[in-house]
């Protein structure tokens, strides 16, 4: 009978190793779903399936050379996929678990935030709006100059001016507040962007990548409004999609925090 149940037992914790490793990979691969890092994975197969048949057919050249570079596969992952691991990690991070608050807007300051950037597409003048949801953005804040004043259109709108001297770089804006503006965003590098895009353009999806933010940019050169989200780009927007847009992202995020809260 004891033998039984430690049998029984040994065969459930099998099942549920099996279970846990395949919700793990499930979820890496929902990370780089649709992102580069699929036909670098793909790559990476490739190359396995080449190691396993050089030994049997006696390409011993290719099968030492391939050995000593899976020999390293960790390394090689972690630096090849070093994005998708940190949007993961990032993710898993904000599970209710770890993290019980979350931020949203009130609808006028998304009717400010809308009207802002339609008036700035009109004028023609480039914005870089940031607003924060769950990952802190401290060291884009503390690099820039910081305000901490309440959002209002004429303050964010003036911020934008050529004349002023806080144009050029991006505004932050949490839980309806202005935190900071001039603040320099990371450029995204990924090869699949259009290569028209300019440096506003790369550095909301820069930031996207990195963080669960949102980052709204108004082009300087055709007054088109973009929206990036999760490394990717929402173009030529106009300012009713741009507000059901903030409306239904920030709404999603609240519902899907909330709902995993009450869950547990």
């Amino acid at each position: 009978m004891e033998q039984l149940l430690a049998s029984g037992s040994q065969w459930l914790r099998h099942i549920v190793d099996i279970l846990l490793v395949a919700y793990l990979v499930y979820r890496g691969l929902l990370v780089i779903k649709g992102t580069r890092a699929a036909p670098m994975l793909w790559g990476l197969v490739i190359i396995v399936l080449f190691y396993f048949l050089a030994r049997p057919l006696g390409l011993v050249t290719l099968a030492w050379i391939l050995g000593n570079f899976l020999s390293s596969i960790i390394l090689v992952v972690v630096v090849i996929f070093q994005d998708e691991i940190r949007r993961g990690l990032t993710k898993v991070g904000l599970q209710p678990i770890f993290h019980r608050t979350h931020k949203t807007l009130d609808d006028k300051t998304i009717e400010d935030i809308t009207l802002v950037c339609s008036n700035l597409a009109k004028a023609k003048l480039g914005g870089l709006i940031v607003i924060q949801r769950d990952v802190g953005l401290d060291e884009l804040i503390e690099d820039g100059v910081l305000l901490d004043a309440q959002l209002n259109r004429k303050l964010l709108y003036g911020i934008f001016v050529k004349e002023s001297p806080l144009h050029d770089g991006a505004v932050v804006i949490e839980n309806n507040r202005i935190k900071a503006a001039n603040c320099v965003l990371p450029l995204s590098f990924n090869p699949d962007l259009d290569p028209n895009l300019g440096t506003r353009h790369r550095a909301a999806v820069g930031l996207s990548e990195r963080s669960d933010a949102l980052a709204i940019v108004v082009s300087e050169a055709d007054g088109s409004i973009s929206l990036a989200r999760e490394g990717r780009i929402i173009r030529n927007l106009d300012p009713s999609l741009l507000r059901d847009s903030l409306h239904r992202f920030m709404a999603n995020h609240v519902k899907a925090v909330v709902g995993e809260e009450a869950a547990l």
